[in-house]
């Protein structure tokens, strides 16, 4: 089968197309012809070599796919060859064929094209897990979604709207704050040109955010500790600007917060799967009602991964980018 492979692994990397074995689906797992693969940062970390796959996952870049299933494991009794599908995997997704645990698979949703499926795991096991599993986010609260025009802001900002959060969010250019406004969030704010914990104080009469959800960490840790209400959470899901930071935890002692980080990928089969199940009773429905959508920047294929990648570095874009594969 193509796929991608990792050429010169580190700060240099290239991608390339190469023939690599096709994989077979192991016990409780289906064999997956795909059509499209999402993009990740994590997908970049991987190929500059620092952050590698958890062990027993393929080594090809790609941690979400959608399309029609080809082979079932004599196991899976719920899915059957033709199905379309989305799935989140550890790994192997910038290929022709992926496998996937069953326990990790949706069903491609009334009115979603195929492809822009593909958008749709990785973000939405993100904020399900981090904001409500997590979080415990509930409806009537408030909460800051850093990075809003990001595939992971733009899918918390629709959700949580759709489950009757107020939505507040960071974003840097004018374009990307109306991207995120016109998403469900009440404000979004430039982080080149002004300071979020002032204009979040601000926005609530001082009161601040019952739950943050952050990428950026570094000197965000202390900044979005002083713009967290009483009771409120903070939870990290990467650390773009530094895991390590000098941070005055006055405040957690002073308004009680919490402050949790996480991972989704290195997870069992088995706690994907409990997302899996949340995502398909509690999301589906909003995505076939057409009150979350998945946004696409831009689709690129196959053979184009390291322009998909220079794309997503540049931090130009708007939602997700895209493989198409089939």
């Amino acid at each position: 089968m193509r796929a991608i492979r990792i050429e010169n692994p580190g700060p240099d990397y290239r991608l390339s197309v190469a023939d690599e074995p096709q994989p077979a689906p192991g016990q409780g797992e289906i064999l997956i012809k795909v059509v499209g693969a999402g993009l990740n940062r994590a997908d970049l970390l991987q190929a500059q070599g620092r952050y590698p796959p958890p062990k027993g996952a393929s080594p090809i870049l790609g941690m979400e796919i959608a399309g029609e299933i080809v082979e079932c494991a004599p196991d899976v009794r719920d899915l059957q060859v033709g199905d379309k599908v989305c799935a989140l995997v550890a790994g192997g997704g910038y290929a022709e064929f992926c496998t996937a645990s069953a326990r990790c698979v949706l069903p491609l949703p009334q009115h979603i094209e195929l492809l822009h499926a593909a958008a749709l795991p990785e973000a939405l096991f993100t904020v399900w897990t981090n904001l409500f599993d997590s979080a415990r986010l509930a409806p009537g609260e408030t909460v800051l979604i850093h990075g809003g025009s990001s595939g992971i802001g733009t899918t918390a900002i629709q959700l949580c709207s759709a489950l009757g959060q107020m939505v507040f969010a960071t974003a840097g250019s004018p374009e990307k704050c109306a991207a995120c406004q016109s998403l469900g969030a009440a404000l979004a704010i430039n982080y080149r040109s002004e300071d979020f914990v002032e204009a979040i104080m601000k926005s609530t009469g001082a009161r601040g955010m019952d739950v943050i959800l952050d990428m950026v960490g570094g000197d965000y840790v202390t900044r979005n500790l002083r713009a967290l209400a009483p009771l409120g959470r903070l939870v990290n899901i990467a650390f773009q600007k530094g895991a390590t930071a000098e941070v005055n935890f006055a405040p957690m002692l002073l308004k009680r917060l919490s402050f949790m980080a996480t991972t989704l990928r290195g997870r069992s089969v088995e706690e994907k799967g409990r997302i899996r199940d949340a995502l398909r009773e509690r999301v589906w429905p909003l995505i076939e009602d057409g009150r979350i959508r998945p946004i696409i920047d831009s689709v690129f294929p196959l053979r184009a991964a390291q322009d998909a990648h220079e794309k997503m570095a540049s931090s130009g874009h708007i939602g997700k980018i895209l493989l198409a594969v089939g």
